[in-house]
């Protein structure tokens, strides 16, 4: 890469890195502290996670209408827009702690959601900005900005929690000025960053249906989906398995912090790797690196194998989910990103939440064992698409 194009590189995608971690910051902190709000608001204590269940809510509805809004007006007014519902979730669950309104609060819960919703295209804005073999870089470079928001979210929420008379409220006002510091991020998206997909309408765009079909979208959803159910269902029942067995609240966070390093570390170097290598050697990587989790879940419980295998679960995740995004940009290469990217993301997040009910259910159940055990087959059906998806791509180059 040139001096030139690296500038232009870094140009169009360091706004983007920034927007992505100040808006996961503020995911990381609300993760930490809606339920503990939640049941402090609560009359029912039954319905404390509620607002919990509403961030995602509001997440899954505002991921298509985000779509519609960027392709329509342009990717930078639409993280705008996302900001703003994020800055109005702030002040409305800040109104909500402030009143003891629980029902505020979860109002408030679903703005936060729909901002989350609107920034999962930090990563799409990324590699539309750039040239076709810097778009697995550029990817992994925006999920990076998780790594900022692994020790910011948790510090945050733990320096502010306490603050005042009133617990809670300052963390809550804190998503306001995360809000403000995101848009100072964004007002600086280069304006061709953005125009990739306002210009599809201006030319032939292919029909959601028949993308659908397309080999590169089957394996991208298998990549993100599986990846992504498997590391929601795990990391959902760690802190309960984590507590069964005699360990504390700290033991519990370490060992999720650490889980979350290792979700985002990797990107600083994941897309190199896909360039590289290609997405379907890192994909198949990240599957291997998945059956290391699941070897150490089931040999013991001990607090190495807790943090290890979290860990690897961590960096299976990272090059499942930048390698199936990568796939998915090959899915759309002659136009119809803006459906391609709503439907993959919606796909994947509501498997996800899926995963993340299922897991306490499971646990109960069958138990830690079989909770991990639940992804070796689906890992080997991940593994079978991606693989064959990589045949006919190397059938197809031969008829050429």
């Amino acid at each position: 890469m040139s001096i030139q194009s690296q500038g232009r590189f870094l140009a169009n995608v360091f706004p983007l890195v920034a927007g992505q971690a100040f808006f996961q910051t503020a995911g990381i902190l609300v993760a930490a502290l809606s339920g503990l709000v939640g049941y402090s608001l609560a009359t029912d204590k039954a319905l404390a996670t509620l607002p919990v269940a509403m961030t995602s809510v509001g997440t899954a509805l505002s991921l298509i209408p985000a779509s519609m809004f960027m392709k329509k007006y342009g990717r930078r007014r639409g993280f705008m827009l996302g900001i703003g519902l994020g800055f109005l979730g702030g002040a409305v669950t800040s109104f909500g702690i402030y009143l003891v309104d629980f029902w505020l609060f979860v109002l408030g819960s679903m703005f936060v959601g729909a901002y989350q919703g609107f920034a999962q295209y930090y990563r799409f804005a990324a590699a539309d900005a750039v040239a076709e073999g810097e778009k697995g870089k550029a990817i992994s470079w925006v999920v990076s900005g998780g790594v900022f928001a692994a020790v910011a979210g948790p510090s945050i929420a733990r320096f502010t929690k306490d603050i005042g008379d009133i617990p809670f409220l300052y963390s809550y006002l804190s998503l306001m000025g995360l809000s403000l510091c995101a848009l100072l991020a964004v007002l600086r998206i280069r304006r061709d960053a953005g125009q990739a997909a306002a210009q599809e309408q201006h030319r032939a765009v292919r029909p959601l249906s028949e993308v659908l079909k397309r080999p590169a979208f089957i394996a991208a959803m298998a990549s993100s989906t599986v990846g992504s159910a498997i590391m929601v269902m795990v990391m959902t029942a760690t802190p309960i398995t984590m507590k069964i067995c005699g360990y504390d609240t700290d033991d519990s966070s370490l060992v999720i912090q650490w889980h979350v390093l290792g979700m985002f570390v990797p990107s600083f170097f994941t897309g190199d790797l896909i360039q590289r290598f290609g997405a379907v050697r890192i994909v198949s990587c990240g599957i291997l690196i998945f059956l290391l989790h699941l070897s150490l879940a089931l040999s013991g419980t001990e607090l190495f194998h807790f943090t290890t295998g979290l860990i690897f679960l961590g960096i299976g995740w990272n090059f499942m989910f930048i390698g199936g995004t990568a796939l998915l940009t090959k899915s759309y290469a002659s136009g119809g990103q803006a459906k391609s990217q709503a439907f993959h993301d919606f796909m994947v997040y509501a498997v996800a939440t899926l995963s993340s009910f299922l897991a306490g259910a499971a646990l109960d159940r069958w138990g830690w064992s079989t909770v991990n055990l639940i992804a070796a087959p689906l890992l080997l059906a991940a593994f079978a698409v991606v693989q064959w998806y990589a045949l006919t791509e190397r059938k197809s180059q031969i008829t050429r």
